[in-house]
């Protein structure tokens, strides 16, 4: 089953959408969001998935679904916790300044806490301020929970998820060393993200959802051209089940809650730094990893951050070439 919010007030016009993304239709009144429909979903889910199948076979009213016109799935959501569970990338980070990877990053995650109060549409563009803030893209995976007790185990944190989809979590590069500097974490670095046109249930991903992991190419495309093709079920130390307990360890968790990934990040094939994709390599998700690995190659980055007027396209497809979730399309403006 597949979801989205047309554009309508603060919260969104909930819609159910067909499995091609081409026709949508609406709920019944009693779950005008999708955050009420979280809120209740033991009731929500069997009714959602009924008008499903009515729209799959053409017997309820209808509309076609255009991505342009949807707002973010969760235009606002209670909470927004991004974790870093492609560790390839923190210890980028950290080589990139001479830095050593502590060894817990390989058993504890790294999370912090963003803003949610507002959730850009997956074609609304890009703000940029000022060149000196180092504007970047950051493609990852994410998730939706129900309720989560405090102090959840792993399982009972992969049967809270709900709903899987894809986030562009801008980052603004050069606020983050004083922000870290200070011992307090990210604020202003942190600007808000843009979510995918459609949530997806994970049973309606199929094979593609495995042990609270997403396998497949996450399609990164950078003015036209492909910047990342890193495989989401690759080199995830720690799959969702085990970011959302972390999360639960000392409070509960409220359904409508957002869970992220972290920068997709792959390994190349000898166990080092991933080449970009016109080399024959999976690219990479954000141009920082980039700058990083050609800071390590070559002793200073060349590529440059996000610039206005530059296009970025996040996208997964299916076996069959189709578009998962719809497209991230956002121009810097």
């Amino acid at each position: 089953m597949k979801l989205a919010s047309l554009r309508h007030g603060r919260d969104g016009r909930l819609v159910v959408v067909s499995d091609d993304l081409a026709w949508c239709a609406a709920p019944p009144p009693m779950f005008p969001t999708l955050q009420a429909a979280l809120d209740d979903w033991h009731h929500a889910e069997p009714i959602l998935r009924g008008v499903a199948e009515s729209l799959a076979h053409d017997a309820v009213p209808h509309s076609r679904f255009h991505e342009r016109d949807v707002a973010a799935p969760l235009p606002r959501a209670y909470q927004w916790a991004d974790g870093s569970a492609y560790v390839n990338h923190v210890e980028l980070v950290r080589k990139a300044r001479g830095a050593e990877l502590p060894a817990s990053f390989w058993t504890d995650p790294l999370m912090y806490q963003g803003g949610s109060d507002r959730f850009l549409a997956p074609r609304d563009p890009i703000p940029f301020q000022d060149a000196g803030w180092g504007l970047d893209l950051e493609a990852e995976v994410v998730v939706v929970t129900g309720d989560v007790p405090q102090g959840a185990s792993r399982d009972q944190a992969l049967a809270a998820i709900r709903l899987v989809g894809l986030v562009n979590d801008v980052s603004l590069r050069g606020l983050i060393p004083d922000e870290l500097a200070k011992g307090f974490g990210f604020v202003q670095s942190k600007p808000a993200s843009a979510l995918s046109p459609v949530f997806v249930t994970p049973d309606a991903l199929g094979d593609r959802w495995r042990d609270g992991k997403l396998p497949g190419v996450l399609s990164v495309d950078l003015n036209g051209q492909p910047f990342g093709r890193a495989d989401a079920g690759i080199d995830m130390t720690f799959d969702f089940g085990t970011l959302i307990a972390h999360l639960a360890k000392t409070r509960s968790i409220t359904a409508g809650s957002i869970i992220g990934s972290g920068t997709v990040s792959n390994r190349g094939p000898d166990g080092g730094p991933g080449q970009p994709v016109a080399s024959g390599g999976a690219g990479y998700s954000c141009i920082a990893e980039v700058r990083m690995v050609e800071t390590i190659e070559n002793g200073a980055p060349a590529t440059p951050f996000l610039a206005p007027g530059d296009v970025v396209r996040i996208e997964m497809l299916d076996d069959r070439h189709h578009s998962i979730f719809g497209a991230i399309e956002q121009t810097v403006a």
